[in-house]
């Protein structure tokens, strides 16, 4: 292939065809339900390379499927025939403790990010699982399980990001330069560029307690209602979130109930060491406890505790809804279906999206969702195919019953299935129409078009 030739030369990292031994890898993402073949993977190590990349998918007209961390649940990573390019190997983290910022490379994953600033007593907040792309989460907005109450999402803590743009340019986005463009970004997806460089705002964390507590299945809704009212005024240092688990071989969880079916609760303070107990009892209290294990922790521990129950090659579908509020009525729902969780893999979780994610008005970023409480996400993950059918359908079940409870049309990006790709109107609400005229000047023909899409508008 002649013109594949031509872009080996062109790139410093891996060019991979069908031809090629580890052709197979390098294809290969996290939700295994998404077996597609590109016709070239491109490994990028630098700017550069994506600058070529693009360029040499464009000048030959082939579909092009941008991947960081490789996440994404619709499998918009990788596509058939044509380019998948892959950001993984350029993961650098470069810390500046003086200004409490960060410039993290576009294929870092969140356990990059959080190894390099815990050095410094210095986070972010941003997701909960460390094997996540920083990257996609960003773009998506980025809810943070323990520190957005305190902190925002990590799209508010975007500082500047450096862009390669549909047409193979580099551009910088800020507050201060293409504005419009950083607007975009902090939120609204991968519709707009592929960022190859992004810098956060950074925050003091002397301190930090957190773990799960594992309450017996039928204290489920006293649960939920203690953590809704109680999180509705507690300060924004308490963090976390609840959820529907099948218990596992955990060894601070008798061995005799691994595999039960149990609601666990993580909880988090982020505040003065001396009172975590006095705020975290309250929620201990809201039940009969099967298992704890919480106490003071390493930021980057708690963020990657979940990593051994979610490796690469499982099969993944979900569903999402933000939540204006966890009514009595919606409580009764989710004891309907959460008890049948199918696999130790599958997680059912209610996470805290108020505090400071409030503070930003629905049009300051793409972002528009700023007075839900909660976020759930039905995430259905198990090993089996074979299982894909019925598995497939608890979750949309689930959800049925669930969304009419939730007060918005709309959901979390970050968190939707290719199917719901008609919500993305109601996603960002009165900020679609903008950005749709700012697709239109950074990317008319819909080069980024594997994504939750928005249409450039005209």
């Amino acid at each position: 292939m002649v013109a594949v030739d031509a872009l080996r030369e062109q790139v410093r990292g891996e060019v991979f065809t069908p031809d090629d031994v580890g052709y197979d890898e390098a294809r290969a993402v996290y939700n295994a339900m998404h077996d597609r073949r590109p016709g070239v993977v491109v490994q990028v190590v630098d700017e550069a390379d994506v600058i070529a990349a693009v360029r040499f998918a464009r000048e030959n007209d082939l579909e092009l499927a941008v991947r960081g961390g490789g996440h994404s649940v619709p499998g918009y990573g990788t596509c058939d025939d044509g380019l998948a390019l892959d950001l993984g190997r350029i993961r650098w983290v470069r810390v500046d403790p003086e200004s409490r910022t960060a410039r993290v490379g576009g294929g870092a994953v969140l356990g990059d990010m959080d190894h390099a600033t815990h050095a410094f007593g210095l986070a972010t907040p941003a997701g909960f699982n460390s094997t996540t792309g920083i990257g996609g989460l960003t773009l998506g907005g980025g809810v943070g399980a323990y520190l957005s109450r305190k902190h925002g999402l990590t799209c508010d803590n975007l500082v500047a990001a450096d862009v390669v743009t549909a047409d193979g340019e580099r551009v910088t986005a800020s507050a201060n330069e293409n504005e419009d463009l950083f607007w975009a970004l902090r939120g609204g997806g991968g519709n707009f560029g592929i960022v190859t460089s992004f810098e956060f705002q950074l925050h003091p964390l002397p301190h930090f307690v957190g773990g799960p507590i594992f309450f017996e299945l039928d204290a489920a809704p006293d649960v939920m209602r203690v953590f809704r009212d109680y999180t509705a005024e507690a300060p924004r240092e308490l963090g976390g979130f609840v959820g529907f688990h099948i218990a596992p071989p955990l060894p601070f969880i008798p061995d005799d109930r691994h595999g039960d079916t149990l609601f666990a609760l993580v909880a988090s303070w982020s505040g003065a060491e001396e009172q975590a107990d006095e705020m975290l009892q309250p929620l201990r209290d809201a039940g009969p406890v099967v298992a704890e294990h919480v106490g003071p922790v390493p930021y980057p521990g708690l963020q990657s505790a979940f990593d051994p129950l979610l490796p690469p090659g499982l099969q993944h579908y979900w569903k999402s809804d933000f939540v204006a509020d966890l009514a009595d009525e919606a409580i009764d729902v989710h004891m309907e279906h959460g008890p049948k969780v199918p696999s130790v893999h599958t997680a059912v979780h209610l996470y805290l999206v108020d505090g400071a994610v409030h503070d930003v008005g629905p049009d300051e970023t793409a972002f528009p969702v700023r007075d839900a409480r909660f976020l759930l996400n039905i995430a259905g993950i198990w090993p089996d195919p074979q299982d894909n059918e019925k598995n497939i359908a608890w979750a949309r079940d689930y959800y049925a019953a669930v969304h009419p409870h939730s007060g918005y049309e709309g959901g979390y990006t970050n968190f939707m299935t290719a199917e719901d790709q008609d919500r993305v109107r109601d996603n960002y609400g009165a900020n679609y129409d903008r950005l749709k005229q700012i697709k239109a000047s950074w990317d008319p023909d819909n080069v980024f078009h594997l994504n939750q899409n928005i249409e450039p508008a005209g």
